[in-house]
């Protein structure tokens, strides 16, 4: 029903220490990995905080999909035909290292960018064998990037992915500061007196 269970500690003499053989420990205890898993980066945690992060920025693939995503998502950037098959296509391969480059994607890269998946995936379309290259998908997604160019200064302080930096954080930006240069440029400590942005979204 309405319990939500809370964990409050660890019973460790209750688990069974090894295997019916003796061999290594059943439940050896935890240790978050040093590195990320997809790109070698050190893993950071902050002091006061409770999540571990790759410090690998946009340089992580990981990342670069999730931003893009986030980016392209109806709330964010709204663009249309960007789903998560062509967001792992252009990452895995590296035709967009930030979300800039979407901007720069041309019919040539997308079209390239399928033939190598789909060498890639063993598979060869019925219109490929036909001699027949389909554009219309990609024609589609550039326009759909294409209608992205001019998006509310709100929506875009969104999409960037600023941490700490929602929907609402970034309306009180836009709202009170207006461009984006003015953003860019504000100091941590005039940002930080605007209406609900504290020391840590400011810096």
């Amino acid at each position: 029903g309405d319990v939500i269970p809370e964990v409050v500690a660890i019973v460790p003499e209750k688990r069974p220490a090894r295997d019916l053989l003796g061999g290594s420990p059943l439940h050896p205890p935890f240790e978050l990995p040093k590195a990320c898993p997809e790109c070698g980066s050190a893993i950071v945690k902050g002091e006061d905080e409770a999540i571990a992060r790759c410090s690998g920025g946009l340089y992580c693939p990981a990342q670069r999909k999730q931003a893009l995503w986030h980016f392209a998502a109806r709330r964010a950037m709204d663009i249309e035909g960007l789903g998560e098959r062509y967001v792992e296509r252009l990452v895995e391969f590296d035709y967009v290292h930030g979300v800039a480059d979407l901007y720069r994607l041309r019919l040539d890269d997308l079209l390239e960018m399928k033939r190598r998946a789909d060498e890639r995936d063993g598979t060869v379309p019925e219109t490929a064998k036909a001699g027949q290259v389909p554009t219309r998908w990609a024609e589609n997604l550039l326009e759909g990037i294409a209608a992205s160019r001019r998006p509310p200064l709100a929506r875009l302080l969104f999409a960037l992915g600023i941490r700490h930096v929602g929907e609402s954080t970034a309306k009180t930006l836009a709202d009170w500061l207006g461009s984006v240069e003015r953003v860019r440029r504000a100091p941590a400590p005039l940002l930080a007196v605007l209406p609900d942005i504290g020391a840590t979204v400011a810096a």
